[in-house]
């Protein structure tokens, strides 16, 4: 072979051996693209597999049993048991007994002479607090027909309200059935029983229903003047959570105070829902709610976000993804915490200034340390639309961005740190989601939201519920009390 024909032979493998080289580099740089790919699935599949209760928004009840349940709360100090002080709920005798029986010997119990006639000089009370036997009280109203002597006319007497037909349950029924079903959740069926068992009632299911609905179109007038209220309120605790109606996904939504309830169920999750609710588009106070974007577009109220929901996600940054800085920055909320409520307790209005600076500086400066430990990720080529960041990342920007919202109950002690209150109101539909499973129809899930707001509203008021009730079958519903 000549020496042109070798130069030739070696051109044509460096051409082929570049063009193997290429594809090489081609399919390396496609497997480590996909091997990142990956990776963030498997650090995302992780962190789901990694969260429950105490370092997400995740209920309690997704932790299962194998899991040990952590909670944010910490030791307080104290004692397990009633603390010094405590009044307790000991048994006490009654003053006014309804019933005395009295236990007189009839013999002496030494010479066995007889003490019929014997002086009581000590009566040693005991007593047996019970219930009487229950039965149905019934009452017959009678309407007299009298004749006029002078006119010889007949006159009618009027039949009170509650005896509106031949024959009816009273208000006090309708009112223990209604509390069953709307308060303590009991369904329809165990209802039956349990009137069938205690008085001996035999109870139809329509009649329950329509009990429900009549105390719901009582009601009416009285859940206006709770949301004309709220609108008025300084703050508002908002919430949100899905609940099943009529089959499909909706959601109930709570606005309330620590006096005040509102529930309302819609379809929709966002501000179509608060907009036809019609609370947030006249309220002008500070909305406290957990930074579902649909609050933030309302602009005439001041917003205050709930830093439980920061702690867990702190949690979850601090112990899986093991940065200080976020263990650094929850102490720090729980500090914050910790300083408003001792000067709640003592009278102020807002911390001192020197105070709440130190705390602004430290809380930068954490946020800081964290942003840069947690760059944003390079922009591929090509690329639009928002870029997918980190969990920590995407919290720490919140943080950052929101700092007026995460921090205003430092400037105004009147402000809460958390949501609880929102969270507690809206517990009731998550029981009666996991007893009942869902809202057979839209009347019954809007009688259900009505009732219970306003019944959740006279427990906040120090009101007797079963008498509250009472009322609402009158036809006169007690007023709210609106500070």
């Amino acid at each position: 072979m000549t020496p042109e024909e070798c130069i030739a032979d070696l051109e044509v493998e460096n051409r082929r051996l570049r063009a193997d080289n290429s594809a090489l580099v081609a399919d390396n740089a496609s497997l480590r693209e996909q091997m990142a790919r990956l990776l963030e699935r498997v650090t995302t599949l992780e962190g789901r597999l990694a969260k429950d209760s105490h370092n997400s928004s995740k209920p309690p009840s997704s932790d299962g049993l194998r899991r040990k349940t952590k909670s944010l709360r910490q030791r307080s100090g104290k004692k397990p048991g009633g603390q010094l002080g405590h009044r307790g709920e000991t048994l006490r005798l009654q003053a006014t007994p309804d019933v005395v029986v009295e236990h007189r010997p009839t013999h002496c119990a030494h010479c066995q002479a007889s003490l019929t006639d014997a002086p009581v000089f000590v009566r040693e009370r005991r007593q047996v607090l019970d219930l009487p036997p229950m039965r149905l009280q019934v009452t017959e109203h009678q309407a007299l027909h009298l004749r006029c002597p002078q006119c010889q006319q007949v006159s009618v007497g009027a039949f009170p309200p509650e005896a509106a037909s031949r024959a009816q349950y009273g208000l006090h029924l309708r009112a223990v059935a209604v509390y069953l079903l709307e308060e303590q959740l009991v369904p329809l069926g165990r209802v039956q029983a349990l009137l069938f068992d205690l008085f001996g009632v035999q109870m139809g299911r329509g009649t329950l229903v329509a009990w429900v609905h009549q105390a719901a179109a009582v009601l009416a007038p009285v859940e206006e003047q709770i949301k004309a209220a709220l609108r008025q309120a300084p703050v508002l605790h908002l919430d949100e959570t899905g609940v099943r109606r009529g089959g499909h996904l909706a959601w109930a939504h709570v606005a309330s105070t620590a006096q005040l309830t509102h529930f309302a169920i819609h379809h929709h999750r966002g501000s179509a829902a608060t907009d036809a609710i019609g609370i947030l588009p006249s309220f002008h106070g500070v909305g406290v709610h957990d930074g579902w974007a649909s609050y933030q577009t309302y602009s005439d109220c001041r917003h205050a976000l709930c830093n439980v929901h920061h702690l867990r996600e702190l949690t979850f940054v601090a112990e899986e993804e093991k940065q200080p800085w976020a263990k650094d920055l929850k102490e720090l909320l729980r500090e914050m915490k910790a300083a408003t409520d001792k000067a709640r307790a003592a009278g102020a209005v807002q911390l001192p200034s020197t105070q709440r600076d130190r705390f602004v500086a430290r809380y930068e400066e954490l946020l800081a340390t964290g942003l840069a430990a947690n760059p944003p990720p390079p922009r591929p080529v090509h690329h639009r639309g928002r870029q997918r960041q980190s969990p920590a990342r995407n919290l720490l920007e919140r943080l950052w961005l929101g700092q007026d919202a995460v921090l205003a109950f430092l400037d105004d002690l009147s402000i809460p740190f958390d949501n609880n209150q929102a969270e507690r109101d809206l517990r009731s539909f998550k029981v009666q989601q996991k007893i009942s499973g869902c809202f057979r129809s839209d009347p019954g899930a809007v009688a259900y939201a009505r009732i219970r707001g306003y019944l959740a509203t006279m427990r906040k008021q120090g009101r007797a519920l079963l008498a509250a009730l009472e009322t609402v079958f009158a036809g006169q519903p007690l007023a709210p009390e609106f500070a």
